[in-house]
């Protein structure tokens, strides 16, 4: 692979990269750490929605965003010639 395509490569990974870590960091610490009041004055499923995005709102957005990076990271692969099939 030629050296312009690896740049290439890097740059949309990190971007992508710094996307989802950022979607991540807004919904773990924005919502539910700074914002928690806030969101605790609706409800959902019977719980505040503050303690939910802390307890397993976060967690959830996590290992959705794990599933968008491989999905985005197999399409980024295929596109440079570096899928695997």
């Amino acid at each position: 692979m030629e050296s312009k395509n690896k740049k290439k490569y890097w740059k949309k990974n990190l971007k992508y990269l710094a996307i989802l870590l950022g979607i991540w960091f807004l919904v773990s610490f924005v919502f539910g750490i700074l914002l928690v009041d806030e969101l605790n004055a609706i409800r959902l499923g019977g719980f505040k929605l503050g303690f939910w995005f802390a307890q397993q709102g976060a967690i959830y957005v996590f290992v959705i965003l794990i599933f968008v990076y491989i999905r985005l990271m197999n399409a980024l692969d295929k596109e440079f010639g570096f899928n695997e099939k």
